[in-house]
């Protein structure tokens, strides 16, 4: 597989490739079908601006997020784009059957060859509840070394002699231009030092997990072993960033964004509120801590200041590439920080 289908382009005055990852965020009083049109609407000009790719991440039970079905908005963002690279941030593998996911991201592939990404997680991306419901074939996340080879063993044809899966072919398969690439995500050192072991590029959530980014970076290429796949460590972190005209604005707009993390964690998940909604809920000592902690970890501001600091995240984890999520309420308001973060890299021209 050739690296030049993982390891990104540097464009502007940016030291590493930058991603976004797109959360479908869908606010208070916004439909899914708004919120899909503004991150189909997002696709096309993250494409323009210079962005080298966009993730969906599966979730599910969450009023907030509307990206439950990762292969099908993929299918529909990579429609309406034509070079920018797409894919999953990630497929919760034991929420489904290996032979599943090799039949939907062969389809993406032989659809749009050379621009899919295959992010895999092993963990369930829901509440309990939830993932009983979707997991009745009886996997979890201690199987996920097994499903993970048996999905590459479909994605490439090459079950070994004997295997009791050797005749069960995914289909579509395209041995012309290969497969998409697998990358391993985590948020601890499990899935950091498998990919590494494996020599798989590895994608590390640092927005929710920020206390576990510098170590498992560390047993990620410590662990590193070259493959087939890559000859030495490529790893990107997921940061979350507000970027506004102002500092003042950006915070205000953040804000929102850990009061619905909050309901979240009280399992009372709900749309992202507005500015309005956040700045009057009756925070109690415990909550406004909870805020400022999530807070700690945005990365927030006008567009210098977000540069900065995406600029000293990138050097203090050495991360070959930044993948950004933006959590706010208003879609046109997510837009403009993506489309200010690439004019604080010169990727365009600040207007």
């Amino acid at each position: 597989m050739a690296e030049d289908n993982i390891r990104g382009v540097v464009r502007g005055s940016a030291e590493v490739p930058l991603s976004i990852l797109e959360l479908a965020a869908v606010g208070s009083g916004v439909t899914p079908t708004e919120t899909l049109r503004a991150s189909t609407e997002l696709a096309r000009r993250a494409e323009k601006w210079g962005y080298h790719r966009i993730w969906v991440a599966e979730h599910h039970g969450m009023p907030s997020v509307a990206s439950s079905s990762p292969a099908v908005l993929i299918a529909h963002l990579a429609a309406a784009t034509r070079t920018i690279r797409l894919g999953s941030g990630g497929v919760m593998l034991p929420n489904h059957a290996p032979l599943i996911v090799a039949e939907q991201f062969g389809t993406l592939h032989a659809l749009h060859p050379g621009r899919i990404d295959l992010g895999l997680g092993r963990a369930p991306g829901t509440d309990q509840a939830t993932a009983r419901a979707l997991r009745r074939h009886g996997l979890d996340a201690d199987d996920f070394p097994e499903q993970l080879a048996e999905l590459t063993a479909f994605l490439d044809g090459a079950f070994p002699e004997g295997h009791p899966l050797q005749k069960v072919v995914a289909i579509p398969r395209s041995p012309e231009s290969g497969r998409p690439p697998i990358w391993l995500l985590g948020s601890s050192g499990f899935s950091a030092q498998l990919a590494g072991i494996l020599g798989l590029p590895f994608a590390f959530a640092h927005h929710f997990s920020a206390a576990n980014t510098l170590p498992a970076l560390e047993l990620y290429r410590s662990s590193f072993q070259p493959s087939s796949v890559l000859d030495r460590p490529y790893a990107l972190i997921g940061v979350s960033a507000v970027a506004a005209d102002t500092s003042a604005r950006a915070l205000r707009l953040a804000r929102p964004g850990a009061l619905s993390m909050l309901r979240l964690r009280r399992g009372a998940p709900q749309p992202i509120p507005t500015p309005e909604e956040a700045e009057a809920y009756p925070y109690s000592g415990l909550e406004e801590g909870f805020v400022q902690e999530y807070l700690s970890n945005v990365v927030l501001g006008d567009p210098a200041e977000v540069r900065e600091g995406l600029d000293a995240l990138r050097k203090r984890t050495e991360a070959d590439e930044l993948m950004i999520t933006t959590l706010v309420h208003d879609p046109a308001d997510r837009i403009r920080s993506y489309e200010l973060v690439a004019q604080a890299y010169g990727l365009i021209p600040s207007s």
